[in-house]
């Protein structure tokens, strides 16, 4: 499997490349889907973690977030801010968080999720940090933003400053507005719409299921009350 560098003038660049990626693992499914506290008899899947049985692919999706993240902290008003570790999201964007942290060079948090009542209200970080250092949360999907908030929420209680998150794919259900509430940017590789778009315009899926997922993509995306 190639990765963006090696794509050639014949294939997607950038950020397309990983619509096409993630088309050839399988990783775009087509049903009706429930999944988590946001997603619901939803008629299309991403499963990004499809990822990791492909190390090239793994490796190619690092590279290019480190490219956008370099021309977005090189920019004169910096899209995002300068970071001194990367927080992967357990489970789906731990093994993101680490492909990006082998690339960058740049030490890896996570949350461990809970496994004592104790430790809801004192969650568990682990990896090494200093309080008053930034992190920027990597996950593979967002949605509603429940897990990228819970996130925020627990390394800003450790002292580590949270301004970004980064996404391989955003749904465009809600995330970007809760993490705007509390102070977090959203940004992500691929916007769910963009990416059903570029494989219907390149015949990759069926003209019923792009117009099916289209249809639940602006339903959803309304603003709302409840973000989960």
């Amino acid at each position: 499997m190639t990765t963006p560098q090696d794509a050639g003038s014949d294939g997607p660049q950038g950020r397309l490349w990983l619509a096409e990626t993630l088309w050839k693992l399988g990783s775009v499914q087509f049903g009706n889907f429930t999944l988590g506290r946001t997603v619901r008899g939803s008629p299309v899947y991403v499963n990004a973690k499809l990822l990791i049985s492909r190390p090239q692919a793994l490796l190619g999706t690092a590279r290019l977030i480190e490219t956008e993240l370099r021309m977005a902290l090189a920019m004169r008003n910096q899209a995002v801010e300068p970071f001194d570790a990367i927080a992967g999201v357990p489970i789906g964007g731990l093994h993101v968080a680490t492909a990006l942290s082998l690339q960058m060079q740049i030490p890896l948090l996570y949350v461990r999720p809970p496994r004592e009542p104790v430790e809801v209200s004192a969650p568990q970080i682990e990896g090494i940090y200093r309080p008053g250092q930034t992190a920027l949360i990597v996950d593979d999907l967002a949605a509603g933003g429940g897990s990228l908030v819970e996130t925020a929420e627990a390394l800003r209680h450790a002292g580590i400053r949270v301004r970004d998150a980064f996404v391989l794919v955003d749904r465009e259900q809600g995330a970007g507005r809760r993490l705007e509430a509390i102070g977090v940017r959203l940004h992500c590789m691929l916007s769910l719409e963009v990416m059903l778009t570029y494989l219907h315009s390149n015949r990759r899926i069926q003209p019923e299921d792009y117009d099916r997922a289209m249809a639940y993509i602006h339903r959803e995306s309304e603003p709302r009350s409840e973000y989960d």
